[in-house]
């Protein structure tokens, strides 16, 4: 009995950082990550193992749908957050393995997952399933009841959606971290000048705030000068105290804003192919900081 206690468990930790990696890309919320580790765990617990041909396909096929149910019943939190919602900032190791699923999906950035918000729960697992974990369309069929015909045709219209607001372009991560150094340099001197240079003539500025952190705008604000000037208002109006880090945060080079070694914001940058920030995403919720260290 022991034995096959230990046998269970080992099979659930084998996979647990790609469950989890799954779930907070359908999910976008770390904590709500691990409620659903939480309930995969109980449900693999009472399973009837001599029915589980593969730990693995039986164990995402429980995530995924818990997930979706999970965002089902906390829908209605999202629709009354208080200003922009941006996903919870989460740290990776530095060196991430382009080719590993895994640690690809952990490293999805703010930009993407903020596209995948406008895209259907279900056309987002299957986004994530098939891109990003490269699961093919009949096995994610099976994980979500539906025939793969209609997953094909679900992951095209993700597919084509996703593209037409994010292109696909990854920055080099040498000129993302130069790039989000010149930012905040410009933006914690309040140097006007310096930031019209770096930002696009279409940048935009989200920052998530829910309430309880900081949040220069409820709304995104859009446009270079709109937002340069916002930046150099708030950069007048900050403590002096404050300090900055600069860390991988999930598949993004970002700016850790610090106040007494506590994080008090984190600022990630996406950058076009010309180079130019087009989108700021800054966050201030102290409940999305937690796991930032």
């Amino acid at each position: 009995m022991i034995e096959s206690e230990c046998d269970d468990t080992s099979a659930f930790l084998e996979q647990r950082d790609r469950l989890f990696a799954i779930v907070y890309a359908l999910l976008g919320s770390a904590s709500d990550a691990d409620d659903v580790l939480q309930q995969t765990w109980l449900a693999w617990s009472a399973a009837d193992r001599s029915a589980v041909r593969s730990p693995r396909a039986y164990l995402v096929r429980v995530a995924v749908n818990a997930a979706l149910a999970h965002r089902s019943a906390t829908a209605r939190r999202r629709e009354n957050y208080v200003g922009s919602w941006l996903p919870e900032p989460t740290g990776t190791p530095a060196d991430v393995d382009s080719d590993d699923h895994v640690l690809r999906a952990e490293a999805m950035s703010v930009a993407l997952l903020v596209v995948l918000e406008s895209l259907s729960p279900t056309e987002r697992a299957v986004f994530v399933l098939h891109e990003a974990f490269g699961f093919p369309h009949t096995e994610i069929a099976a994980m979500l009841d539906r025939s793969p015909a209609a997953v094909r045709q679900l992951a095209h219209r993700a597919r084509e959606h996703v593209r037409a607001r994010r292109p696909r372009y990854e920055a080099d991560r040498h000129l993302q971290r130069r790039v989000t150094e010149a930012f905040m340099a410009a933006a914690i001197d309040g140097d006007l000048e310096g930031l019209l240079v770096v930002l696009a003539p279409d940048a935009t500025l989200w920052t998530d705030g829910g309430g309880k952190g900081p949040a220069t705008s409820l709304q995104p604000v859009h446009g270079r000068e709109a937002v340069a000037r916002l930046l150099t208002t708030v950069a007048a109006q900050a403590p002096a105290h404050l300090s900055v880090r600069y860390q991988h945060v999930g598949g993004d080079w970002a700016a850790v804003v610090l106040d007494q070694n506590d994080p008090f914001a984190v600022l990630v940058l996406d950058l076009a192919d010309d180079g130019l920030i087009h989108g700021v995403y800054s966050v201030t919720n102290p409940d999305k900081l937690t796991r930032i260290h």
